[in-house]
C-alpha cells in the first residue's frame, strides 16, 4: 500500500525551500531501504492575508511505495525537520496509509483549503477521524494544515506540479512528443484540453520544462500558437 508524506511551512526567506528538504528527506527514506520514493509534488493552497506563509503557501508531497516500517519513517521525518527546517517557520508533518474508506474526507479538505480560511483544530479533527498522523514541529506549528492539505490533493490526483524542471538528453531546436515520453517523469503529453497528442507531433523547447499531475500521471502540456508547439510556461501552469 502507499504511504503518503507531505510536509509544509519549513522556510523562511533565504533558507532551503520547503521543496527542496521534501527532496532530501525522500533520498534519505531510499537510502535506508524502506521505500521507493515519488517525484515530489508541489500544491497551492490558498493565499490570503489571514494566511503567513513565505512565498507562495504551497505543500510538498510524496509517495512511499513498497515500504516496511511507517513508524521509522516517522521518526525520521521528525528528526529530519527539527534539525532542518529554518528557525522561525512553522513546520508541520502529515503522514497516510492510503485507505479507500477514509481518502475522499482528505481530499475533501485538500480543496477546501484552495479557496478556504482553515485552522489547525480542523486539520487535527480531519486527521484523528480518518486515520493520518499529524504532527507540528516548531514554531505555531500551522503547517499541519497544509502538510493535511497536500495529501488530498496528491490523492485527487488533478493537482499539483512536480518540483524543479525536466531535463532532456539531447541539445537540438525541435523535439518530439516522442522525445517527451522517454523521460522517466513523464507519463503523458497533452494539450491544453487535456487531449493526448500524437507521438510525431513536433514543439520548440521554451525556457523551463515541468510537469503537472492530472489523472494520477505525470503531464507535460504543450501550446499551441502560430501553427507551433512549445511547452507550456508559467501563465498556463498556474490553475495546477
Amino acid at each position: 500500500m502507499t504511504l503518503f508524506l507531505c510536509i509544509d511551512d519549513t522556510d523562511e526567506i533565504g533558507t532551503k525551500g520547503t521543496g527542496e528538504l521534501a527532496e532530501e528527506l525522500a533520498t534519505i527514506i531510499e537510502g535506508c531501504n524502506w521505500g521507493q520514493c515519488s517525484a515530489v509534488t508541489r500544491h497551492q493552497l490558498y493565499v490570503h492575508d489571514d494566511i503567513p506563509y513565505t512565498s507562495h503557501n504551497s505543500a510538498m508531497c510524496f509517495e512511499i511505495e513498497n515500504h516496511a516500517n511507517p513508524e521509522a519513517i516517522q521518526q525520521l521525518a521528525s528528526e529530519f525537520l527539527l534539525k532542518h527546517a529554518a528557525p522561525g517557520s512553522d513546520p508541520g508533518l502529515c503522514l497516510y496509509q492510503y485507505n479507500e474508506q477514509t481518502k475522499e474526507a482528505l481530499i475533501r479538505f485538500g480543496i477546501q483549503a484552495k479557496v478556504e480560511v482553515l485552522n489547525k483544530a480542523q486539520a487535527y479533527q480531519v486527521a484523528k477521524d480518518n486515520g493520518a498522523l499529524l504532527t507540528e514541529h516548531g514554531g505555531t506549528g500551522d503547517g499541519v494544515i497544509g502538510a493535511l492539505a497536500g495529501i488530498g490533493l496528491r490523492m485527487q490526483g488533478c493537482d499539483g506540479r512536480l518540483k524543479g524542471q525536466l531535463q532532456l538528453d539531447k541539445d537540438q531546436p525541435r523535439y518530439t512528443v516522442f522525445d517527451l515520453l522517454q523521460h522517466p517523469l513523464v507519463d503523458r503529453v497533452m494539450d491544453q484540453h487535456h487531449h493526448s497528442l500524437r507521438c510525431d507531433l513536433e514543439f520548440e523547447l521554451k525556457g523551463k520544462l515541468k510537469a503537472i499531475r492530472w489523472q494520477h500521471q505525470n503531464c507535460v502540456i504543450l501550446v499551441q500558437e502560430n501553427n507551433y508547439y512549445h511547452n507550456a510556461q508559467k501563465q498556463h501552469l498556474k490553475r495546477y
